[in-house]
């Protein structure tokens, strides 16, 4: 049986197997996904957040996922690099701070634009 996965902001969904982790399903999708460990939860840069109904569509976390985000689990906040999936879901990718405020001050400019 295979899964959907839907990646936001991006919008972008790929079906997968279950056991993929969500790094390898955003590779899949052509969604970036930063890390520098290639997966060994040591760099903690893959963190993603997963709305509480969609919490029971991963497996449960890893050990190096407990030790390295602690009470940021009961956020919802994950390493895509660790949780496998069990179930269709969405998962809330960061936005690269770079684009990010790229992005506001456009919509500000925007805004401006708009205004007169």
């Amino acid at each position: 049986m295979d899964y959907t996965i839907t990646f936001l902001p991006q919008n972008k969904t790929i079906r997968i197997k279950p056991g993929v982790t969500l790094l390898n399903a955003a590779r899949r999708a052509g969604v970036k996904i930063p890390t520098r460990c290639d997966g060994k939860a040591a760099c903690l840069m893959c963190k993603v957040k997963v709305d509480a109904e969609h919490l029971a569509a991963l497996h449960l976390p890893t050990d190096a996922e407990k030790h390295k985000l602690g009470s940021l689990l009961d956020a919802g906040t994950r390493l895509a690099c660790q949780a496998k999936v069990r179930g269709s879901m969405a998962v809330h990718v960061p936005e690269d701070p770079l684009k990010a405020a790229i992005r506001k001050q456009l919509e500000r400019q925007q805004e401006e634009d708009d205004w007169f």
